[in-house]
């Protein structure tokens, strides 16, 4: 080939027709994913607006995947194959995060635009979200209701809360790994959140004073932490972002807002081992 010449792929082998082969957009059903973006007004924020949702739906429909797969280890006593879903769990909520810097272009004036016409639509009723709540062990039944007019995702609420959540199998491995854990909670209603329990920041203190005795699950309490960590993280991000938009206007789907999002920040996933690290 001389300098003249056009690079063509081709000549070392490169796929270059498609006719009756799987192509990249196939696969990946790029017209239905790049189609799916329907703006209702003519403003130039809205598709900021609709793809930051988008794409936020799709990383959390694979942190649904990774953390249903963690469980399932985790109750196999299968640690090691957890502890790589987890942290990548905690690395799809840092993608998450970096989203809202895209978001926080957005000026009010910008959102204002086109607010009006999300109607009563709103994040907070995002039912993957509120999976994944539900699934690492928050579950507030007060939350099921914005999701009744949809069986289908009923459906999956229902099979999710008849199954102990990410954060009862890891207690569970406490006490199958020799840990006093306290009966009461073994054997408490697996479809509610569970309060703090002294009996069991006492079994995660046990780990935590003789890790080497214990490395796994150190090991595992490390992965729920970085996870919840990130998890926090973006909620914080999400009050800062949405303070920055509407100020203290109510949210589009009638909750307080900013005030709404900042109790959610009072709420802990795994309480036990936050609070451990005081009396260690």
């Amino acid at each position: 080939m001389t300098a003249d010449t056009p690079y063509d792929p081709a000549r070392e082998g490169a796929q270059m027709r498609f006719d009756g082969r799987m192509s990249y957009n196939d696969y990946l059903k790029l017209d239905l994913v790049l189609g799916a973006q329907d703006c209702l007004t003519d403003t130039h924020d809205e598709m900021l607006f609709i793809i930051q949702h988008q794409t936020s739906e799709l990383w959390m429909r694979l942190a649904l995947h990774e953390i249903a797969a963690a469980r399932a280890s985790i109750r196999a006593d299968q640690l090691q194959p957890a502890f790589k879903m987890l942290s990548r769990v905690a690395k799809i909520f840092e993608q998450l995060n970096n989203a809202w810097d895209v978001l926080r272009t957005m000026t009010p004036s910008e959102y204002t635009a086109f607010r009006d016409d999300l109607g009563q639509s709103s994040g907070f009723q995002s039912w993957q979200y509120r999976l994944i709540e539900f699934s690492v062990g928050n579950r507030n039944p007060a939350m099921i209701t914005p999701h009744a007019h949809r069986a289908d995702i009923m459906a999956k609420i229902e099979a999710e809360l008849a199954q102990p959540s990410l954060y009862d199998e890891a207690v569970r491995a406490l006490a199958r790994g020799g840990v006093a854990v306290p009966q009461a909670f073994l054997e408490r209603d697996i479809a509610g959140s569970h309060d703090f329990d002294e009996g069991v920041m006492q079994a995660w203190a046990t780990v935590y004073r003789d890790p080497e005795a214990h490395w796994a699950l150190y090991e595992l309490a490390e992965k729920l932490v970085d996870f919840e960590d990130y998890f926090r993280r973006w909620r914080f991000n999400h009050v800062t972002t949405v303070e920055r938009v509407i100020g203290f206007k109510r949210g589009t789907g009638g909750t307080g807002g900013v005030s709404y999002l900042k109790r959610m920040l009072e709420v802990e996933l795994f309480p036990e081992l936050w609070r451990v690290r005081t009396v260690l």
